[in-house]
């Protein structure tokens, strides 16, 4: 059976996360109900990361496996029209050997946390960015949070509910950044543990509005307590980005 490894961008703000839910509408569930609809075929398409409700991707990679070879562009292009009215796109597909896997294969995944950081509400980015009102200054959120590189556990910013087997993690990157009244926080490692990017976003705007310190930062770290996380960041500033191979 041909493998076809496909690059996807999604609006998460409608649907219960990536994963198929028997009773709520998730991205996996409308790419396989698009591909029955394609090709006749019941299908698991096999996705990078799971990201959660209401999170999104410009980057998402997944991985399918068809009955019959089919051109690229053919199911780039039948996936678009079938996929409509969903705000989700197949950006391109090709066909890998089948020893491609979107999940186990990837050896970086990278996102993108975006913060607005201005009074009035959001009109264009509502649903799409996390505004914080409060003056944050994201010169001091990027110094902090260079205390979060490297091999770590890091219990203090992982869900409760996280399935993980253990809370170490290696954090290759963690830089934050403003462009007017944006402040963009990219971060990237092999690897997260759930919930991990929005509490260590949450964790720097305590530091952006000046109530921690860098210090602050890395001891709650170092406290490996859950109870010492700073507010969790709403899911719709999240992005999936991109995922290395």
């Amino acid at each position: 059976m041909p493998r076809y490894k496909l690059t996807i961008e999604y609006d998460g703000t409608p649907y219960a996360g990536w994963q198929i839910q028997a009773d709520q509408e998730t991205v996996q569930g409308a790419l396989a109900q698009a591909f029955h609809r394609f090709c006749g075929e019941d299908v698991h398409v096999a996705g990078a990361g799971r990201t959660d409700a209401g999170v999104h991707a410009t980057g998402q990679v997944a991985h399918v496996d068809l009955s019959r070879h089919w051109r690229s562009d053919t199911v780039r292009d039948a996936m678009t029209a079938q996929l409509r009215p969903h705000p989700i796109a197949v950006l391109s597909a090709e066909e890998v050997p089948d020893s491609f896997d979107a999940r186990f294969a990837a050896t970086k995944r990278h996102y993108l946390y975006r913060i607005v950081n201005r009074r009035p509400d959001l009109a264009l980015d509502r649903d799409r960015a996390w505004r914080i009102p409060q003056k944050l200054d994201a010169q001091a959120m990027h110094v902090a949070a260079q205390r979060l590189l490297g091999k770590h556990d890091f219990s203090t910013f992982r869900a409760a509910e996280c399935q993980a087997a253990s809370p170490l993690k290696t954090l290759d990157q963690l830089d934050v950044s403003r462009s007017g009244d944006e402040i963009r926080v990219i971060t990237s490692a092999r690897s997260f543990l759930h919930h991990q990017v929005r509490s260590m976003v949450g964790s720097l705007m305590r530091v952006g509005e000046g109530r921690w310190s860098a210090d602050d930062l890395e001891a709650a770290l170092k406290a490996a307590d859950r109870t010492r996380c700073g507010p969790m960041a709403p899911a719709a500033g999240l992005y999936l980005a991109a995922v290395s191979y």
